[in-house]
């Protein structure tokens, strides 16, 4: 089924094969061996120690790192291909918030992905630029510079931007870190309420509590391999491995 410039979307949203990864610049896998496929509209939390090798996996399916063994296909494409269908959320520490930008112009920017270089924003891009800053409780904030916000009202304006661009595929990590309780409930009903219900999420997370109430499944990074436990009820177990 063709989607966009010959990209297909009939393949599982991630595919992985004997996959090994390691951080930029690294020849030592920090996670190998992985055998993972993850349907539509599945909800992972992916957990594990620091340094396991989470943010180095997401950013490898995002195609931002290449694989030192194996292979991994997103919606059957290679990870660099440009897929419209696929949203990377990055730890916030990651951007440059000093960049002279404002919200919405933050936010349209997800349209970029399903537009030749050279063009410019549509009358419809904005649209739904500003659709997705009022899901997010964000409308109010849209023409202030997004070195003025806090945390939380970050972490949405990425959220937003994702809704925005109309990814099917959403990698997150570690979304929730420092967030305030209105930034959190928002997020929470964009990912988990009526409007994420067809999205396919892998978050990366440290908060068991969520861990363990949203998602369908865990993917548990332990002794460098990739562990997929589908009863998220075994607190017990999670618990005991930190």
């Amino acid at each position: 089924m063709a989607d966009f410039s010959g990209f297909t979307v009939a393949a599982p949203p991630i595919c992985a094969e004997g996959l090994a990864v390691a951080p930029l610049g690294c020849r030592e896998p920090v996670l190998k061996g992985v055998d993972l496929t993850i349907t539509e509209k599945c909800r992972a939390a992916l957990v594990g120690a620091n340094g396991s090798g989470k943010s180095t996996l997401l950013r490898t399916f995002a195609g931002l790192l290449s694989p030192l063994a194996g292979s991994v296909r997103i919606f059957g494409n290679a990870p660099e291909t440009k897929i419209p269908e696929l949203c990377y959320l990055a730890q916030r520490s990651r951007i440059d918030w000093a960049f002279p930008v404002s919200v919405r112009e933050m936010v349209v920017f997800g349209r970029r992905v399903r537009k030749r270089f050279f063009a410019g924003n549509s009358k419809l891009d904005w649209e739904k630029a500003d659709a997705a800053l009022e899901k997010l409780k964000l409308a109010e904030l849209a023409r202030r510079n997004i070195g003025e916000l806090s945390g939380g009202q970050q972490q949405r304006v990425l959220l937003a931007r994702a809704l925005c661009q109309e990814a099917r595929l959403l990698l997150l990590d570690e979304p929730y870190v420092g967030l305030d309780t209105r930034s959190r409930d928002v997020m929470d009903e964009m990912l988990f309420g009526k409007t994420g219900e067809a999205l396919t999420l892998i978050m990366a997370t440290h908060d068991l509590s969520d861990a363990l109430g949203h998602f369908d499944s865990i993917l548990e990074i332990r002794n460098e391999r990739l562990h997929s436990v589908r009863d998220c009820s075994c607190r017990e177990h999670f618990v005991e491995t930190f």
